[in-house]
């Protein structure tokens, strides 16, 4: 199994054969100021033929007589002004997965100088997608034929060499901590129930020196936890809510992730078209885990709580019902439509124990909604804050890890949506704003935090068996967080 590529930072390809990939703009020459003379010549020989355009994604192939052992592959970057950056990590992923597929054993990828690929921000982001495109789960596949070591390059443009280097520290622990979401939202739900993902923190805990606490069914109705305990009472698999913390530092920051292990959708079931993908329903609580990861290991000056609001949402004869009005753990009371907006119930608890802490800040990942994938696809994930400050540093963030979000809003209508007709506030808003009335809920349970936002990655968390691309979580959020953190710690 692939886990992640650990590319050499290289001021040219290095000598002996192997594959040397080249990117170039449309309409432009390929830049060979960091090659090798026999290669600048068969990179400007390969653009030359009238074929070629620059396209994205276009390739084109050439050697030079004098190394036959060289192959170079020239690749389209489309045009220099086109604004969209993440094409870079595109071609990164593309090409060095290309090359992993076909069996190439050493591999230099050549970085044209744009804006899009200076300075430690670009460079982190290439770096990660490099040391991502060989991932695959394949823990449970027999007899899978193990792939060949590749020994990979990377080749930054001219006068970022240093700038590359010190990237890649960064890089590199922030690609591990999106391989370990991964991993985790892709185990089956029939291993990683909520026992199983409080025992995956207990590890981590262990091996990063930080403190664990898991609350079984007794604590959590000590406390009064009663949207966690409604949604995992249909199932065989009782609930749990994990408390990690970490580190020692002034600022105080409290991460919440939704860790629903899988969503039949309860009472009000799911189609079953699909269903199989509600495995990912974790992925908030997945992304939440390996933020923490990721701090310990690039050891950000900062107190880190992460919270893991664990359960199965089952039908059978203990299930919570439409109807029923629960009493969540700030003592809110909410009545409950429907049974598959269960993320928001489990969220209610984790929050409100969150922000009794009084974090500075408070940020929670969930796949909340398909309203929001509804309004953004599967290309940025929803980000509310009533905080202008948080919400700027947060998209800045977005920017650099290339992780988008799109701010949506957070009204008063929203929140006035939400009321019940017997209870405080009611679990759904109906069909309209659906992202916007689900984060008005929680806007309810956030008292005491400094500062607040919820981001909706439920477009973005997986790619679908509906979807393009390879089948599987993403550990999206895991860069941003970490980008952010890194940002306010002056590590960015």
């Amino acid at each position: 199994m692939v886990r992640i590529l650990k590319p050499k930072i290289a001021s040219k390809p290095p000598s002996g054969e192997g594959l040397v990939i080249v990117g170039c703009f449309a309409g432009e020459a390929p830049d060979g100021s960091r090659l090798p003379a026999e290669l600048a010549a068969a990179a400007a020989r390969a653009a030359s033929r009238p074929a070629w355009r620059g396209t994205e994604g276009e390739v084109v192939w050439g050697s030079s007589p004098e190394r036959p052992d060289r192959v170079l592959a020239l690749h389209g970057l489309g045009r220099r002004e086109d604004p969209e950056s993440v094409r870079f990590g595109r071609w990164v992923e593309r090409a060095l997965s290309g090359a992993l597929r076909e069996g190439h054993r050493r591999v230099t990828l050549v970085v044209p100088a744009h804006p899009g690929t200076s300075g430690r921000a670009a460079a982190a982001y290439l770096l990660r997608r490099a040391a991502l495109c060989g991932y695959r789960f394949d823990r449970y596949r027999a007899g899978e034929p193990k792939a060949p070591e590749t020994a990979v390059s990377i080749v930054p443009p001219p006068g970022e060499d240093a700038v590359y280097r010190r990237a890649r520290r960064i890089a590199e622990p922030v690609a591990r901590a999106v391989v370990r979401a991964r991993d985790l939202a892709n185990t089956p739900p029939n291993v990683a129930d909520p026992a199983w993902m409080a025992s995956e923190a207990r590890k981590l805990a262990r091996r990063h020196g930080m403190k664990a606490r898991v609350l079984g069914e007794r604590e959590l109705a000590r406390r009064g936890m009663g949207g966690l305990l409604a949604v995992g009472g249909g199932s065989a698999r009782p609930p749990r809510l994990v408390h990690l913390s970490w580190g020692t530092g002034e600022r105080s920051v409290a991460v919440v992730g939704k860790g629903i292990t899988f969503d039949t959708g309860g009472i009000s079931i799911k189609p079953a078209k699909a269903m199989d993908e509600m495995k990912f329903d974790k992925s908030g609580a997945c992304v939440a885990l390996a933020v923490a990861q990721g701090v310990a290991e690039l050891e950000l000056p900062l107190r880190l709580d992460v919270y893991l609001p664990l359960a199965e949402n089952m039908p059978d004869g203990e299930a919570y019902r439409p109807g029923d009005i629960v009493r969540c753990m700030n003592g809110k009371t909410v009545e409950v439509l429907n049974t598959d907006a269960e993320g928001r119930m489990v969220l209610a608890d984790a929050l409100a124990l969150a922000a009794a802490a009084e974090p500075d800040d408070l940020i929670d990942f969930a796949t909340l909604t398909g309203a929001c994938v509804v309004a953004l696809g599967h290309h940025g994930a929803g980000l509310f804050s009533a905080d202008e400050g948080l919400a700027a540093e947060l998209l800045e963030a977005s920017e650099a890890s290339r992780e988008r979000l799109w701010r949506l809003p957070l009204w008063p209508e929203f929140r006035a949506d939400m009321e019940g007709r017997h209870a405080e506030i009611k679990n759904s808003g109906g069909r309209w704003g659906g992202a916007c009335t689900a984060a008005a809920f929680l806007s309810h349970f956030v008292d005491g935090a400094g500062r607040w936002a919820h981001i909706d990655i439920a477009g973005t968390a997986y790619v679908g068996s509906a979807e393009s691309g390879p089948f599987g979580a993403t550990g999206y959020g895991v860069a941003l967080a970490l980008t952010w953190l890194l940002k306010e710690s002056g590590r960015l």
